[in-house]
Formats: structure tokens, sequence, C-alpha cells
């Protein structure tokens, strides 16, 4: 099928619940991809923070096909040993003491909210049910998750939504604190808003939300679904702030591109689900933690955070001169590798024009332009990158 002939019946056949570009992707190596014409395109957004380790990375593609020829399927009513083995790898790397597996980032903030109104229910006798989150976030797309997020353009069309949900502004301190009621269970936040635009909070945010958690005893839950996985030069974002959580969800870049997701828990928290509680079909299927496990050993042996740390420095240090070049251009912020470039204008004519001169980019919040490129990339990667984008800002 060439690509006019997929584009025609995609639009045909699929579901329209995506803007999609008119390319059709057939092929992936490292930070690269070709379409099904052969063309070249730089990948600087990895599949939405997913393809962390790059597309088609060996150690990876190894193991899903070394576990296709082995065993595929099983119930959860039985072990599997690279079950077994990743939640042991998750639990000696984080704050967790137990893993629950799924199958998306959804899912897992899908898992993390039943766990925070299950602990409320277990240990209040069900006073308490209120989880606050805050505005700009994003935490997914089904019915809990849509409600948690807060960004009502999402939620158009979708009402009525579920009750015990508070939302307050990102990296506001007093406004928590006002907040916070007999009712409340839980504070949910994402260490950097992802989708929200690549807004940082300020350097002691999620440590004075640790020690409110800490005073009024509420569970405090990380939405790690774009930051982990070493996107931010750690291998968890909250680390940088030293205020370890109850509770943290985990998908995207987990699997390097197998459809995965995880939720992880102190055992206080954990506690409270118990058989019957919360189950999940294919989560923890052996093929996803097989990618999972090859994934967290390649991050862990060494080399990928620290080139995070160096290139994505050396990214920001080129998006400011960038910056400098273009006066629409009001903002660069991020950490690591999760970079955004705010323009006092819409973003989307930029990225257009990116994708026609082969960089693959988004935009976030309307006016963000977000970088996410895989883990692996090098600095003439960056250059190549910015000289692109720089030819697109000229044309705005």
């Amino acid at each position: 099928m060439n690509s006019t002939e997929c584009i025609v019946f995609g639009d045909r056949y699929l579901m329209n619940t995506y803007s999609r570009a008119p390319v059709v992707l057939a092929r992936g190596e490292g930070a690269r991809v070709w379409d099904v014409d052969g063309r070249e395109y730089l990948d600087f957004l990895a599949g939405i923070a997913v393809c962390n380790l790059g597309h088609a990375h060996p150690k990876v593609t190894e193991a899903v096909a070394n576990q296709a020829g082995n065993l595929v399927h099983v119930s959860n009513l039985y072990y599997t040993e690279p079950q077994v083995r990743l939640a042991r790898v998750l639990v000696e790397n984080s704050f967790a003491d137990k893993v629950f597996f799924c199958n998306s980032g959804t899912e897992a903030n899908e898992a993390a909210i039943k766990l925070a109104r299950r602990y409320g229910y277990e240990t209040t006798g069900g006073k308490r049910y209120e989880i606050i989150t805050m505005k700009g976030s994003f935490h997914g797309r089904t019915l809990a998750a849509l409600t948690a997020t807060g960004q009502d353009r999402h939620k158009v069309g979708f009402e009525p939504l579920l009750p015990g949900f508070r939302h307050i502004p990102y990296d506001d301190v007093e406004a928590l604190e006002e907040a916070i009621s007999g009712r409340t269970c839980a504070v949910m936040v994402e260490p950097i808003q992802g989708e929200g635009g690549v807004r940082l909070p300020a350097a002691d945010y999620l440590g004075q939300v640790r020690d409110i958690c800490n005073r009024n005893g509420l569970l405090l839950i990380y939405d790690e679904v774009q930051t982990g996985m070493g996107r931010t030069g750690r291998l968890f974002a909250h680390e940088e702030s030293g205020a370890a959580p109850d509770i943290m969800t985990l998908a995207k870049a987990l699997g390097n591109g197998f459809p995965v997701g995880a939720m992880l828990a102190t055992e206080r928290a954990a506690s409270v689900f118990t058989p019957g509680t919360h189950a999940s079909t294919f989560g923890g299927n052996p093929m996803a933690m097989a990618a999972s496990l090859a994934t967290m050993e390649v991050m862990l042996s060494g080399g990928v955070l620290e080139n995070v740390n160096t290139v994505g420095q050396y990214f920001m240090e080129r998006l400011r001169e960038t910056a400098a070049r273009h006066p629409v251009v009001t903002e660069v912020r991020g950490r690591g590798l999760m970079l955004g470039v705010e323009l006092d204008r819409e973003g989307a004519p930029v990225v257009a024009k990116a994708l026609e001169e082969g960089l693959l980019m988004n935009c976030t919040a309307g006016n963000v332009l977000r970088f996410l490129p895989p883990l692996i990339i090098q600095k003439e990667d960056v250059d190549q990158a910015v000289d692109i984008l720089n030819r697109c800002m000229g044309e705005l």
C-alpha cells in the first residue's frame, strides 16, 4: 500500500480521533524514522516520550522476539518470571515496595486513583475520597483520569464527570493548603507538566507538597508517565526534589514502545489492594515485561542518563540561541530532554513546516513547541534539529 492509499483508507476506516499529519511512517532506527516512500525524518518526539532508547533498540528487539517464541500471555492467576523480575527491578530502583502492572498511562492513573480512594475508605471509613489535582495537568482519557485532568477543553461533551476531584493552580502551595478538607484523601501532581506546556514548578514545590501531605495524613501521587524513565536526567523526575511519593505512575517509555503501564506504591498504600479490588487482563503480560526489563537494563547500565544531562544542556543552549534570533519566542524551558519553546502565537504552523523539512516534533498548550527526542541523541542531531527549527521560525 503506497502512502496515498494508506491515507485515503485510513481516513475512511479509522475513527477521527487524531489530527494526523499526511505521512505514513514505516521504519525506525535510533533517532530517525522513514516513511513508506523512503524519506528520512529526525524524530524529536519519540512517540511522545515513548521510545526513549530510540527506535528498534537491539536489546529490546531481541527480548521481545525471544519472549514471543516462548510465552506470550497467561492469566495473572499465575506467576511469571518476567513480571516478578521487572517488579523487583522497579522496587529496588525507586521509593516503592509494591508494583501493579497494566497497559497504559491512563490505566496506571486509574489504578492510582482507585488505590487512593480505597486507602481513604479503609482508613477513615469512607470519609476521605476527594483527590486534589492541578490545573493544566493531563492524566489520561478514561473518565476518572479525564476528570482528574486540569484542562477543560478535553472534557467538553463527556459530562457529567466523576465527583470527588478538586482542581487548583499548579505550583501554588497556598492554594493547596486552602483546598484540603476533611474529604481529601490524596494529592495528584506531575513533577513537570508535559501536555500543559512543559511547565516546571519552583525547586521547592514538591518538597512543600510532600510536607503538606504528611501533616494532613494524605497520600501523594506523582504522575511520571511522561517525565519518568530518564526523560529529565534522573530515572524519575521527582528524584531531583528529594521528595518521594506514596504512589507513582509510569507508562510510555517503560517498554520503549511496547504498551505497558505500572503503578508503584509504598507498602502502607499498597496494602489496601487485596484480591478482587483491582485487576488487568493483559497487565504484566510476558511480552511487555520482557520489553520493559530490557529497557530498564539499558537505562541502568550507564551512559543514558549522563547523555540526557550533557546533550540536554547543549540543546537548551542552542534553543536559547534560537530564542535570541527570533522575537516570536517568549521563553525556553524544560529539564533534560523534555524541552519547550513558548511562542507569542500558535505553534502548529512551525510544526507543519518542520515536518516538511524532515523534523518531527509537536505543539502543546497551543503555543509551546515541545521536544521529546530519544535519550540517545547526540549533539550533531541537536544541531540538525535546531538548524531546521531556525529556518521554520524565520518563515513566521
